[in-house]
């Protein structure tokens, strides 16, 4: 992928590529002075095929050209009257395969320029949840919530990606935009917020039935309502319509009604969770429909969930998976979901996510346990789906808590995971596929015996068998900008982390926690831990995008049966 980058610096701007007859170029821009039109010539082999050109709104305004011939393309505006946020062309045909060609982008939403790095990250922009996360049409989907023109949160786009293995993915073009009031603003007031997919099979294949919360800040009666939208080819979208215009009465909820999640229950029907508030804490509502493509009559079945230990909190981003075959009376369902502004009062830690595990009939659910998502709380708005080989999930690799207004926040996904039932645990490893991402053994002997390990560019994966379960240690990394660590004691298992701010850190422990193997993935701005198998998962956000230089390991004699080292490389 090639990135350009304008100067802004008065004189003309041009951006060029090869490109043939029939390509699509997406092109968002907008006019830097009162009164002036905004325009970006498209000429071909030096003939001008077209212009595209913006009237004068305070946000960027998205233009599409299809260009009637190849060779030599030339894109070129004058930037003291136009700015350029994003360019990217791709052939409309082979788009699912190719992917897009990003050819522009301005500095204030070009992604991190990094030499390594195996986490998901947007082509441009900024990333939150992920959303319609399916396998449709052989093909794994990945949608997220998706600001185009800056790397902070703003009005909601989805962003769209495909892969075959969950790792290496085909950035496609933006795939939902916010209503036309919302996309002449860039004041946040709202967009096309978390939602979820669904197959839809007809005579001529597949398609993709996608639901999302529009919100629209200030809207009476209703600031959040679902919609639905068809994809007919796997890419591009049709024209939403409303499927839920109201909250349900009578039950004292908040304006938070969000976060469709559509599944197939036990009982054949479709089902639909979405995530409110009242007073008392976090409220998971159902929904179902017997239309068999779920494309409407749904009616309101009842509360299924609530959360009400952390006070006023909302519960966002619901998901339901079943842990075994779903016809099955005896199969449990992991209900997994984000608690925005919950508080621990024992670590301090923010906005966590929680798994319960119970039965469910298509109407009731009936939970038998619950645990923590994860202990680095940087796993949010976790979203699943059952794969040909069982649930896989992921997370966004972020806290709200760390989020600022002002301050620049590129962000990326967790690994993909497993989502297992083991007794009356939940167990989230990685999943198989990421061991393919061992580039290189880096060691096998120094760090067990206390030695330094340098690790190159700090995209790591670091395996610790113990002698015994719970057995201690702390492995120190060597960071240039904060201290960083893990560590197992009678506390339980911890990811050690201080950005050196002068404000004391939550705590990122897995109280009580003893298990017999560990491992730690180490990337550009983010580290996750495994513990036995993921029945405990840490994963915490590192601020900046700095190596990770060294690992040492500090353990008595005797605890640690084996350590390896591996490099990462996509």
């Amino acid at each position: 992928m090639t990135i350009q980058t304008g100067s802004f610096s008065g004189s003309r701007e041009n951006v060029s590529a090869d490109l043939q007859a029939g390509e699509v170029i997406h092109v968002w821009l907008k006019a830097r002075i009162t009164g002036v039109t905004a325009s970006v010539g498209v000429t071909v082999e030096g003939v001008e095929i077209t212009a595209a050109v913006s009237t004068n709104t305070e946000e960027f305004e998205f233009q599409q050209v299809v260009l009637p011939a190849g060779g030599k393309c030339v894109l070129s505006y004058e930037p003291s009257a136009t700015a350029v946020s994003v360019i990217y062309s791709f052939d409309p045909v082979g788009v699912l395969e190719g992917g897009i060609r990003v050819l522009h982008c301005s500095p204030a939403n070009a992604p991190p320029q990094l030499h390594s790095g195996y986490h998901f990250r947007p082509p441009f922009g900024w990333m939150n949840d992920p959303n319609g996360f399916g396998r449709f049409g052989g093909k794994a989907h990945l949608f997220y919530q998706h600001y185009p023109h800056s790397l902070r949160w703003n009005t909601m786009h989805w962003g769209h990606a495909v892969s075959h293995d969950y790792l290496h993915w085909t950035h496609l073009p933006v795939f939902l935009f916010p209503a036309a009031e919302l996309s002449m603003r860039d004041d946040g007031r709202g967009g096309a917020f978390s939602g979820s997919a669904i197959p839809v099979a007809t005579k001529d294949g597949e398609q993709i039935l996608v639901f999302f919360t529009e919100q629209v800040r200030d809207r009476k009666p209703e600031e959040q309502i679902q919609l639905s939208a068809i994809c007919a080819d796997g890419v591009f979208v049709g024209n939403p319509c409303v499927v839920l215009p109201v909250r349900p009465e009578g039950l004292g909820l908040t304006l938070d009604f969000r976060d469709p999640y559509v599944f197939k229950g036990p009982d054949g029907l479709w089902k639909m969770m979405l995530g409110s508030r009242d007073k008392s804490g976090g409220v998971i509502l159902l929904y179902e429909t017997s239309d068999r493509d779920a494309a409407g009559s749904w009616s309101f079945v009842g509360v299924l969930h609530r959360e009400d230990r952390f006070g006023m909190t909302a519960a966002e981003c619901p998901c339901m998976i079943p842990l075994g075959d779903v016809a099955s009376d005896e199969t449990r369902w992991a209900l997994i979901f984000g608690l925005l502004t919950s508080r621990d009062a024992a670590t301090g830690r923010r906005n966590m996510s929680s798994v319960t595990v119970g039965r469910f009939d298509g109407r009731h659910f009936q939970p038998e346990f619950e645990q923590e998502l994860d202990f680095g709380s940087d796993a949010y708005a976790f979203q699943a789906f059952v794969d040909h080989d069982g649930p896989v999930g992921l997370a966004w690799l972020a806290n709200w808590t760390d989020v600022s207004k002002s301050v620049d926040f590129p962000t990326a996904m967790t690994l993909p995971r497993r989502i297992l039932l083991d007794g009356s645990s939940v167990l989230t490893p990685p999943l198989e596929a990421v061991e393919g991402l061992r580039h290189k053994l880096l060691d096998d002997d120094r760090l067990r015996t206390g030695k330094s390990v340098e690790l190159v560019d700090g995209a790591v994966e670091i395996e610790l068998d113990l002698k015994q379960a719970g057995a201690s240690f702390e492995l120190c990394f060597d960071h240039p900008e904060i201290s960083l660590g893990v560590r197992l004691d009678d506390d339980g298992l911890a990811v050690l982390f201080d950005a050196g701010t002068g404000k004391p850190s939550p705590r990122y422990l897995a109280a009580g926690a003893k298990p017999e193997q560990v491992r730690i993935f180490v990337d550009a701005g983010s580290i996750e831990v495994f513990a036995d198998n993921g029945r405990w998962c840490g994963t915490k956000r590192i601020p900046g995008f700095a190596a990770i230089r060294s690992a040492t390991l500090n353990a008595s004699e005797g605890n640690i049966a084996a350590a390896r080292v591996w490099q990462l490389k996509l």
